[in-house]
């Protein structure tokens, strides 16, 4: 479920040296950050697993218990994985991606994502440079004219556009533009919606994806990156902004207002996707103070995303997380615990790649006086395909535009199916078919809607009766029993993304044959205290969201009630009066 900042990354496949489609290519336009893109708006069905018992508690021993077996688990995972790393540094497979790290370590550093090294060591003083332009540019204009920001933002985009990329790049960019915005004056949705993807097909099929490619100027480490990243945001871009002027009942948008979303330069080349209608409103308002403590918060953020770059930087020359999974051989040498760690941690790195370079940006959006899409969820807070994303935008943009708009409130099956068919495949033509991408799209499908089907059939009876009749703590382990077999899903699903199919394969028969029963059972209970962890904290969120309320005072009896036989007899008739709640609902809310 899951794709160069904020909203593209480089696939997995880039990480391995073995040679691939060229689909896996162009995975810097989001390959596993796209996620379960259209997850998040099946969260908002109506499924028992998420309204019943979110609040149920749990003894605080047994809690503690949790927490003790994760940490150890995970300790003990984290050293079979350093062990590996240590003795396996100057193996041939890793010249190229292992090498010399900071002299303070003396030890080699894992450098296997491109991504990583591109943002935060090889080219991170260009973009730096861009961005505080950016950032300069716009905060002068905020103070001194701030009625025209957005046509600074447009102005500063183009000519940075230009400068990197070259003239035939921007023009090849605005024809884009402007055959989408000349389809949008039309306003029918589907000829929109069939001009977006056929335009976006056109960057992942020969011979019309060389032909725009010889657009680009120069033959810097960059081009491939920056072309795919900006030609492939860009239509996502101009499709919002195409379908949000079909919407529109008076008149059109202005080709103006187009150019200013799409060259917006902190969302150009990586994103995040922000959909034409927020942006549009965010950007032309005209009242840019701040709320209380705003400004901190953005400074806290962006200090927080510096300490996890350098904690990652210095893990990366203790554990070979990325470049350990491209070599076969050694895999099959590895310990179980080393190589459960290995998938898990791989699903980590990822989701913090994507928090960070997303919160650079979003920053950066931030002093803008923008509200960009919110970081991805934590893939260690994940257990349901319902909610499984990388990327929040296009998560919010598959939501909008395709998912809820075919599959309404998300409780018929055959809509449901139907949602999220035509949703994988808006997915499959955004990251390019292959086999791949092809493979990860039908599993990730099918769990989302057989969570669905499962819903539907354990709320029948005698299920419900049977859920009903036992306690609140006791449901809540049983769903968790459930959901630890969901979780391997997704992270089995996943790792076929991110690392490789032989990858995925390899850690499905060590988890599931050849490790049954003794790993099979400590890796699911490790990841059953895991979940409960997870369901713990989402029900401490809950009574933060959504406080109990406190029940009413009894009213004071009056001073007589005591002597008189009126006020005697009228007692146990007012409580005979007042309804009886039913159990049932009161567990079910």
């Amino acid at each position: 479920m899951s794709p160069l900042p904020g909203g593209s990354s480089l696939s997995g496949s880039q990480r391995d040296p073995q040679p691939t489609l060229r689909c896996a290519d162009a995975e810097h336009i989001n390959f596993l950050r796209v996620g379960n893109c259209c997850v998040q708006g099946a969260s908002s069905a109506p499924l028992v697993r998420v309204t019943m018992g979110i609040k149920a508690a749990l003894p605080k021993y047994e809690i503690y218990f949790y927490n003790t077996v994760l940490c150890l688990a995970m300790f003990w995972a984290s050293s079979w994985i350093f062990e590996v790393s240590s003795s396996s540094a100057n193996r041939k497979t890793f010249k190229t991606s292992v090498k010399p790290g900071w002299y303070y370590f003396g030890r080699k550093m894992d450098t296997a994502d491109f991504e990583w090294m591109m943002w935060f060591s090889t080219f991170r003083e260009h973009i730096l440079f861009a961005l505080s332009g950016h950032v300069l540019f716009a905060k002068i204009c905020s103070m001194l004219a701030p009625q025209y920001r957005s046509l600074v933002y447009l102005v500063y985009g183009l000519l940075a556009v230009w400068t990197s990329m070259g003239w035939t790049y921007v023009t090849l960019i605005l024809s884009h533009c402007i055959l989408l915005y000349s389809i949008s004056l039309v306003k029918i949705r589907w000829l929109c919606f069939v001009t977006g993807l056929c335009t976006l097909a056109s960057f992942k099929c020969e011979p019309f994806v060389s032909w725009q490619a010889g657009f680009v100027e120069g033959d810097f480490e960059l081009r491939h990156i920056l072309f795919y990243g900006g030609c492939g945001f860009t239509i996502m871009r101009c499709m919002s902004f195409a379908l949000e002027n079909c919407e529109r009942k008076d008149g059109n948008y202005n080709i103006l207002e187009l150019l200013k979303y799409n060259f917006y330069l902190p969302f150009f080349y990586f994103g995040p996707i922000m959909t034409f209608d927020k942006f549009y409103v965010q950007a032309n308002k005209s009242d840019l103070t701040r709320k209380e403590r705003e400004m901190w918060n953005i400074s806290v953020q962006g200090l927080i995303h510096l300490g996890v770059i350098l904690v990652v930087d210095v893990l990366f020359h203790f554990m070979y997380i990325l470049s350990i999974p491209s070599d076969m051989k050694l895999l099959k040498h590895l310990s179980d615990w080393a190589l459960v760690g290995l998938a898990y941690f791989n699903l980590v790195y990822d989701w913090v790649k994507a928090a960070v370079m997303f919160g650079v940006i979003n920053t950066v959006s931030r002093l803008d006086h923008l509200d960009p899409p919110k970081p991805p969820k934590c893939i260690t807070m994940l257990y349901v395909f319902a909610e499984t994303h990388f990327d929040r935008g296009i998560n919010e943009w598959l939501c909008k535009y395709v998912y809820d708009y075919l599959g309404g409130k998300h409780e018929n099956v055959v809509e449901e199916l139907v949602a999220t068919l035509c949703t994988f495949g808006v997915t499959i033509i955004w990251l390019g078919p292959c086999e791949v991408v092809l493979i990860w799209a039908f599993f990730n499908c099918f769990g989302l809607n057989f969570e669905l089907w499962t819903a539907k059939f354990f709320s029948m009876e005698p299920f419900a009766s049977f859920e009903m009749a036992m306690s609140e703590a006791m449901s809540r382990r049983i769903r968790a029993i459930f959901n630890t077999f969901n979780f391997w899903c997704i992270v089995l699903y996943n790792i076929l993304a991110l690392n490789s199919l032989d990858f995925s394969k390899l850690v499905a028969k060590r988890l599931l044959f050849k490790g049954f029963p003794i790993t099979t059972i400590i890796v699911m209970f490790v990841t059953y205290c895991l979940i409960q962890v997870i369901k713990e904290r989402e029900r401490r969120q809950a009574l933060i969201d959504d406080p109990d309320p406190l029940p009413p005072p009894a009213p004071a009896p009056p001073p007589n009630a005591a002597t008189s036989p009126t006020g005697a007899a009228a007692a146990p008739a007012a409580a005979a009066a007042q309804p009886v709640a039913d159990p049932s609902k009161e567990k079910a809310e």
